[in-house]
C-alpha cells in the first residue's frame, strides 16, 4: 500500500495543496469520466475495429463504435477481441500463474461507499473506464459487499444511460471532428509540433488526429496512453458491472443526458482546449503510462481520498495556464458533480437503494460527489 501512504503525505503538505487540487480535477475527470471517448477511435480509423463502446460506458476517451454495435455487453455473447488502434502494439499479457501455481485472483477493492439519510440510502462506487481481467475475477468479479449492494438496489445509475450509449457515436463525429484537417490551424504552432512529434511513429493516428478538434485530440492521446499502459476498454467497470446488474433486471438510468455531457466538452473555448491538449503534452509518454499504472493500483486499493491526494499533487506541473486550468475545472468537473448529485436526489426514495457508478476521480475532495452527498446530509461510509 505505499501509494496510498505517499499520497496521504503529500496531502498534508502545508501551502499551496489547494492549488494542486485545482489542477487536478480537470485531468482527472478527462482521464476517467467518461466513456464517450473510449467511443470514438474504430469510427476514426476505420480498419482498426471497434474500440469497446460496447465495453465501455461512460463518455469521455475515445471514439463512436461501428454503427448497430450495441452499447452494453449482451449476456452470452462473448466480447469481442480487444482491438488494435493505428500502429499501437499492447504490452503482453502477464501469465496468471506463478512457479508455485495457477494464482487465485481476488476482485479490486475499489472505492466504494455507502451514504445514508435516514432510510434513503445512495451506494456510491468509483469506477474506471479502462481496466484489467485480473480486476474482475470470473468466478466473483467485485467484492461481497458491492454484489450486495447492488442486488439490493431496483436502480443502476451510470455517468450515461445505455440508450444514449447507442447513439453517442453521432455526437462525437458531429462536436468532435471536421471535414477537412483543421486541427493545425486550431493549435499555436509550436504545440502542433509537439503532437506531430509525440505521434511520428504512427501515421495512421497523425493523419486521423489533424481531423479533430483540440478536445477531442486530448482525449485520444489519453487513451494511448491507457492501452499502453496494458489496460483495456472492455474491463471498465461499468460494462462488468452490467454484465452482474442485467442478470437482475433492475433499472438502469444515466445520471446526465448525452448533450450535457458533450456540452461539457464542446463548451470550451478554443483556449481551454488547447490547456488540455497541451497538458497532456507536458510528460513523456512512459511518464504518462506510469501514471496510468499509478492511478490504477490506487484505485485497486480504493480509497478516494488517497486517489485525490496523489492526484492533486502529481499534476500541478500540468498546468500551463492556472486561470484557464480553473475554468476548465469548473466546466468539466465541478459542474458534472452538482450535476450527478442532484440526479442521485431525485432517483433515491426511503427503502429504494440506489446504486451509482461513477469515475474514481469523481468522488473525492472539498468538491467532489462524496463531500456534495455530505453536504445535503447524508453520512458517507466505507463500505
Amino acid at each position: 500500500m505505499p501509494d496510498v501512504v505517499a499520497a496521504r503525505r503529500l496531502a498534508r503538505r502545508p501551502g499551496d495543496g489547494g492549488r494542486r487540487a485545482a489542477f487536478a480535477r480537470r485531468w482527472r475527470a478527462r482521464a476517467l469520466t467518461g466513456a464517450a471517448l473510449v467511443v470514438l477511435c474504430s469510427m476514426m480509423y476505420p480498419g482498426a475495429g471497434p474500440i469497446g463502446l460496447a465495453h465501455a460506458a461512460g463518455a469521455a476517451a475515445n471514439a463512436p463504435a461501428q454503427a448497430g454495435r450495441p452499447a452494453l455487453p449482451v449476456p452470452n455473447v462473448p466480447a469481442p477481441p480487444r482491438a488494435a488502434l493505428p500502429g499501437f502494439k499492447p504490452p503482453a499479457a502477464p501469465p496468471n500463474t506463478t512457479a508455485s501455481g495457477p494464482v487465485r485472483a481476488q476482485p479490486a477493492r475499489m472505492p466504494f461507499y455507502v451514504a445514508t439519510r435516514g432510510t434513503t440510502t445512495i451506494y456510491v462506487l468509483g469506477t474506471l473506464h479502462v481496466g484489467d481481467p485480473a480486476d474482475y475475477p470470473a468466478g466473483q468479479p467485485f467484492r461481497a459487499p458491492i454484489l450486495g449492494a447492488l442486488a439490493a438496489s431496483p436502480t443502476l445509475a451510470l455517468e450515461l444511460s445505455p440508450d444514449e450509449l447507442l447513439v453517442s457515436q453521432d455526437d462525437v463525429s458531429k462536436y468532435g471532428v471536421c471535414r477537412r484537417d483543421c486541427l493545425p490551424g486550431l493549435l499555436p504552432e509550436p504545440l502542433w509540433r509537439k503532437l506531430a512529434l509525440r505521434l511520428r511513429g504512427n501515421p495512421a493516428a497523425l493523419d486521423a488526429i489533424k481531423k479533430m478538434r483540440p478536445w477531442l485530440a486530448s482525449l485520444v492521446v489519453e487513451t494511448y496512453d491507457s492501452l499502453s499502459a496494458g489496460l483495456q476498454t472492455e474491463y471498465g467497470t461499468e460494462a462488468q458491472l452490467q454484465n452482474v446488474y442485467i442478470r437482475t433486471r433492475g433499472k438502469i438510468v444515466g445520471l446526465e443526458t448525452l448533450s450535457q455531457q458533450m456540452r461539457a466538452f464542446t463548451g470550451l473555448t478554443l483556449a481551454q482546449q488547447r490547456e488540455m491538449l497541451a497538458q497532456d503534452l507536458v510528460q513523456t509518454p512512459a511518464e504518462n503510462v506510469e501514471d496510468v499504472q499509478t492511478l490504477h493500483r490506487l484505485w485497486r486499493v480504493g480509497d478516494a481520498d488517497a486517489i485525490d491526494a496523489w492526484q492533486a499533487a502529481k499534476t500541478e506541473k500540468l498546468a500551463r495556464d492556472k486561470r484557464v486550468s480553473d475554468s476548465i475545472d469548473n466546466k468539466i468537473v465541478y459542474e458534472r458533480n452538482r450535476r450527478f448529485v442532484s440526479r442521485m436526489l431525485l432517483i433515491a426514495a426511503p427503502n429504494k437503494p440506489v446504486f451509482v457508478a461513477i469515475g474514481a476521480l469523481h468522488l473525492g475532495g472539498p468538491k467532489g460527489v462524496l463531500q456534495l452527498l455530505r453536504q445535503h446530509g447524508f453520512v458517507v461510509e466505507s463500505g
